[in-house]
């Protein structure tokens, strides 16, 4: 718990709020003085809004969008961070796995944004955080799709944030490293190994451990936060210094 109320007053709307980074960034806006919506399949309860939508259908999410703004009495913070995880390499995936990741991490996005965009236009505080990856910017094995759509999430975080700055509307991403979530948590599951398949990936981020979902919480709460408000454009990596450090071997 904080005692940091920078939030106070504030309304965000957080997608994929019902687990892991998404949950523990909602957990901490709200700690912080935010009234928080989380838009989900499977929204959570008190002390949050909980909206269920599915970002693959338009439908649904202007329908959610604006049930949320309605409870919360307006928006200021976007939190775009709902999405799916794919493994192979280019060879693996079929066209309807790259369509419908693309569906949910890439147009899912553009979805929300789309509906939210009216209401921030109305807050004295707008930010959208988009969840991006290391993915987008470093190469991954077994990770063509999802590194495909996390590239285009980083594309299209400068290129909104580039429409709407002058509307006063700051648009960030944040690129976490391998995370220890739920996703992480069924991909090593389904591992032949999976303390091993573990112990690589705590390996390969420099700092020797996974990202911690709270941990990436916190960027997405700063990146979106009063403290933030001339920094725009901006991707911010939460990745143990996977992406830029080139330690010596040991």
């Amino acid at each position: 718990m904080t005692d940091i109320k920078d939030f106070a007053g504030l309304k965000a709307l957080v997608t994929g709020g019902g687990s892991g980074i998404g949950l523990a960034t909602a957990t901490l806006l709200a700690e912080r003085g935010a009234a928080v919506a989380c838009l989900d399949l499977a929204p959570p309860g008190e002390p949050f809004t909980g909206v269920k939508a599915d970002v693959t259908d338009d439908e649904s999410v202007r329908r959610a969008v604006a049930e949320a703004v309605d409870a919360l009495g307006g928006l200021d913070v976007l939190v775009n961070n709902a999405g799916i995880g794919a493994a192979g390499t280019v060879e693996d995936n079929p066209d309807e796995e790259w369509r419908r990741v693309f569906d949910v991490n890439v147009f899912g996005m553009v979805r929300v944004a789309r509906a939210a965009l009216p209401h921030l236009r109305r807050s004295r505080h707008a930010a959208i955080v988009n969840t991006c990856s290391i993915a987008a910017t470093a190469g991954l094995p077994q990770r063509a799709l999802y590194s495909a759509t996390k590239g285009a999430v980083l594309s299209l975080t400068l290129a909104m944030a580039a429409d709407h700055v002058r509307e006063g509307i700051r648009v960030n991403c944040v690129n976490p490293g391998t995370a220890d979530t739920p996703w992480v948590g069924r991909l090593l599951d389904a591992a032949e190994d999976p303390e091993a398949e573990r112990a690589a990936l705590n390996r390969r981020q420099p700092m020797g451990r996974l990202v911690t979902a709270e941990e990436v919480a916190a960027a997405i709460a700063y990146l979106a936060g009063p403290l933030a408000s001339a920094t725009t454009g901006t991707a911010l990596a939460v990745d143990g210094g996977m992406q830029g450090l080139r330690l010596r071997a040991e």
